[in-house]
C-alpha cells in the first residue's frame, strides 16, 4: 500500500512524463527510501508510457462515426435483449412437460375432491327432500324448513 505523500502527488508525477522534476521534493524522497511505493510508481510509470502511445497525434483527424452508426447499435443491443428475455419464456421440452404431469396432477386431485364432496351432497334435490320427510316421526326445525321450501319452489297451479 502506497503512503500518503506518494498518493498526493502521484497523478502530478505521471503527468511530467515519467521525468523527476514535476512533483515536489518529498515525493522523490520518499521514492528514494521506501521500496514498495518505488516499485508501484514504476508500474505506474511504464503504464503510463504505454497509455500515452494509445492517444493520437494532435495532427491525426478524429475519426467519427458514419451517419447511423449510434441508432444501428441500440437496434442491436434492443435485439439482443429482447432474445434473452424471449428465452425466459422458451425454457425447453423438459420444461413443458412438467408443467404438463403437473397439470395432470392437478386435474386428477381436483377430480378425486369433486367427486368425494358430491357423494357428501347427495339428497339436496327436491324430489329427494320430500321422500325424506316422515310426518310422524321427530325431526328438526331445519328439515321442515327445507320441506317448505321445496313445496313452495315446486308449486305449480
Amino acid at each position: 500500500m502506497m503512503h500518503d505523500i506518494v498518493i498526493e502527488e502521484l497523478e502530478t508525477h505521471l503527468s511530467g512524463g515519467g521525468v523527476y522534476q514535476t512533483a515536489s521534493r518529498e515525493f522523490y524522497a520518499h521514492l528514494a527510501g521506501c521500496d514498495a511505493c518505488r516499485v508501484e510508481v514504476s508500474e505506474m510509470d511504464e503504464l503510463s508510457v504505454l497509455l500515452r502511445e494509445l492517444k493520437p497525434a494532435p495532427a491525426s483527424p478524429v475519426l467519427e462515426p458514419t451517419l447511423g452508426f449510434y441508432a444501428r447499435v441500440r437496434n442491436e443491443i434492443v435485439e439482443k435483449q429482447q432474445k434473452e428475455v424471449w428465452g425466459l419464456f422458451s425454457p425447453g421440452a423438459a420444461f413443458f412437460r412438467r408443467i404438463a404431469f403437473a397439470s395432470l396432477l392437478l386435474l386428477a386431485g381436483l377430480g378425486s375432491f369433486l367427486v368425494t364432496r358430491e357423494s357428501s351432497f347427495s339428497g339436496t334435490d327436491a324430489a329427494s327432500i320430500m321422500a325424506q320427510h316422515d310426518p310422524v316421526a321427530a325431526h328438526s326445525a331445519s328439515s321442515d324448513r327445507d320441506r317448505m321450501l321445496v313445496t313452495l319452489a315446486t308449486y305449480r297451479k
